[in-house]
């Protein structure tokens, strides 16, 4: 029998955490208070937006003794892992040693499927060892330096380098010279990116349109999420240095069932072999970083939660019941599992403060937030004595559905241009190139 949103009989009400402050964690929140399952629900730390959907408690994502305590005190049932930092500092493995919190049940993988993201060498050796589709690639740590000049000179241009660890999504350098590639592999192996940057990947550029697609997996079965396409680039047409993310649409016209097809048999199913095969417990999601290449689906990188804006506008087009599906990865019934998927086209704006992804200026007063008439999810908001005001790079995700994209994007826009905060941005040209 089939599971979905209409089926739950007489099951016991659940108490869900949500790490994390972002856009990400509010669109969850968002999706997740629709259920009837759900009885209480908490952010830690939140952020004025989530405050409005649940309870916020004032805990940092990697204070896990912390987290811990509040966990057992209220009685939680489920926790979400938004960001990647506390699941690479494994605190899936920190709440599965818990005294009292053994039975609470954790979105997100411990540290050993953490390695998917939190080390590119360790992604890419696994999706070689998987023949699983990706760049050709070599690694290289600071006393290989001169190696690393002498593969870059193997290469075409333009030259891809990424920092191993977690960098906050800014850890990916592209450039079209030989010289500029030689220059930020030195400077990102003697300490650009801090810790991240100690071994740097170069990867051979693939040339082609990137997409995102998500899975919700037990490790065993998967239910695949409506796929989206995210914007880096601070810049119109792409340029400039990347960001988090300026906005998002989904679906991606070029993923269609013939393409999906090729995702799910070339990438998709070896990926999930592949944690089962070495002995990987993997409860979560996989964020499959792609890129279309004349029709063929390519691994860029694996991300081991929900992309950001991409989640503001994949929650938009999930019909099921959100919290059911975790709770079915959970306790391994995805094999049941049936996902409701709406045909409306989905978009996300996100307005950011002025100077990011460089030097910017916090504390701005945000105003004109109460008039918009779409779904707006906050990603780096404060309240302070009853204003609200930016503190972080990303500020707002302005989000809709419509018909089609250009009508969902059309919304967006009207409100982007409704809310006021000194120093605002956002790209005009989401979707251009679809």
């Amino acid at each position: 029998m089939s599971i979905s949103g209409n089926t739950r009989v007489n099951r016991k009400k659940m108490n869900v955490l949500i790490i994390g402050s972002g856009g990400r964690e509010h669109a969850m929140g968002w999706k997740i208070r629709q259920s009837p399952a759900l009885r209480n629900l908490f952010f830690a730390p939140g952020n004025p937006g989530t405050s409005l959907l649940g309870t916020n408690l004032p805990v940092e994502v990697t204070d896990f003794e912390s987290l811990g305590k509040e966990v057992i005190e209220r009685g939680i049932d489920m926790v979400v892992v938004g960001p990647e930092v506390p699941l690479a500092g494994g605190i899936a493995d920190y709440f599965s040693s818990l005294e009292g919190g053994k039975q609470v049940k954790v979105i997100g993988p411990g540290k050993a499927g953490a390695r998917l993201e939190g080390s590119k060498n360790f992604a890419k050796a696994f999706l070689s060892r998987h023949g699983i589709p990706t760049a050709r690639y070599a690694s290289f740590t600071l006393p290989s330096l001169e190696e690393g000049f002498r593969y870059l000179e193997s290469l075409r241009p333009p030259y891809v380098l990424k920092a191993d660890g977690l960098a906050a999504g800014k850890g990916v350098i592209i450039t079209d010279t030989l010289s500029e590639a030689r220059k930020n592999l030195q400077e990102m192996l003697e300490g650009k990116f801090g810790e991240a940057g100690n071994r740097v990947v170069i990867e051979e550029f693939l040339s082609g349109v990137e997409l995102s697609v998500f899975v919700v997996t037990d490790g065993t079965d998967y239910v695949i999420l409506p796929e989206a396409k995210d914007y880096k680039r601070i810049g119109e047409k792409d340029t400039g240095p990347n960001t988090g993310g300026m906005g998002a649409v989904s679906p991606v016209p070029f993923a269609d069932a013939a393409f999906m097809q090729k995702v799910e048999e070339r990438i998709i199913k070896p990926t999930i072999g592949g944690i089962r095969l070495e002995g990987i417990p993997y409860t979560g999601f996989i964020f499959f970083g792609l890129i279309n290449c004349k029709g063929d689906p390519y691994v860029i990188e694996y991300n081991v939660r929900m992309g950001d804006p991409e989640t503001e506008v994949v929650m938009l087009r999930i019909q099921s019941d959100f919290l059911e599906l975790l709770e079915a990865a959970a306790t391994h019934r995805l094999g049941e599992y049936k996902m409701e998927i709406d045909s409306l086209s989905a978009a996300t704006v996100m307005l950011v403060s002025g100077g990011y992804p460089g030097p910017f200026e916090k504390g701005k007063v945000i105003s004109g937030h109460e008039q918009v008439q779409q779904t707006l999810f906050h990603a780096g908001t404060k309240l302070d004595n009853g204003l609200l005001r930016t503190s972080g790079g990303r500020v707002l995700a302005v989000s809709a559905t419509a018909p089609d994209r250009t009508s969902a994007l059309e919304k967006c826009y009207i409100d982007a241009r409704i809310i006021n905060f000194e120093g605002k941005y956002y790209r005009t040209d989401i979707g251009f190139d679809l």
